[in-house]
């Protein structure tokens, strides 16, 4: 296991609250992760969204996010927008994910995210997996909360633009909602670019880092 440090991972455990958080705030990562690591392990946890229209984008966005990547989904049914009444549940679920994989990257919300439900799961996340790296995604949205990230993964042009099309195409479900578009996506992503020198990036909050310098 690599102890809260970055190297070549093998297992990823992905989570969102909703249906799409995992695709948006690092849909571009996971692409890059799985087209260079083919049958890297990749389990994910949605904890809304069962058993109807939104489940089904979830799973067929994520294989298309994880190509050829050991891909082992779940999607829950807490309701959305109900985390902190529903804390126990969405704890238990986060410490299953924990108890079937050792992984050496967690991609997760951020824990100063707006959304209470982001916010709340990615607590849960940085108290089951404490000895992980846990990269905090970011999703743009009108609460204006995004900050200034500290971890950055470079995009290629294709993957950024493959990101945006594929969250066009898997989720129809959300392209009534004003910032869902092609535009909002790449957007965010060249501008995280240019922070890290870079055409295109997606940006991660590290509440906390082990360095092995001397190794």
């Amino acid at each position: 296991m690599i102890r809260l440090g970055a190297g070549r991972p093998d297992r990823i455990a992905a989570v969102g609250a909703h249906c799409d958080d995992i695709a948006i705030g690092a849909g571009g990562t996971l692409l890059t992760l799985c087209q260079a690591h083919p049958g890297i392990r990749v389990d994910a946890l949605v904890l809304s969204g069962a058993g109807g229209e939104r489940e089904q984008e979830e799973r067929a966005a994520l294989a298309a996010f994880c190509p050829g990547a050991d891909l082992r989904p779940t999607v829950r049914g807490l309701p959305d927008g109900r985390l902190p009444a529903h804390w126990a549940e969405a704890k238990a679920a986060v410490e299953e994910l924990r108890g079937r994989i050792e992984p050496e990257l967690v991609l997760a919300p951020r824990t100063d995210d707006a959304h209470q439900d982001h916010r709340g799961l990615a607590r849960l996340v940085t108290t089951a997996f404490r000895d992980h790296l846990v990269l905090g995604y970011e999703i743009a949205k009108w609460d204006g909360d995004l900050g200034r990230p500290v971890a950055y993964q470079p995009l290629s042009p294709e993957t950024a633009e493959r990101k945006a099309r594929l969250l066009e195409e898997h989720y129809p479900s959300q392209h009534h909602r004003p910032w869902y578009d092609r535009e909002a996506f790449l957007g965010l992503a060249r501008i995280r670019g240019i922070e890290c020198h870079e055409r295109y990036a997606e940006a991660f909050a590290v509440t906390k880092l082990t360095l092995n310098l001397g190794g």
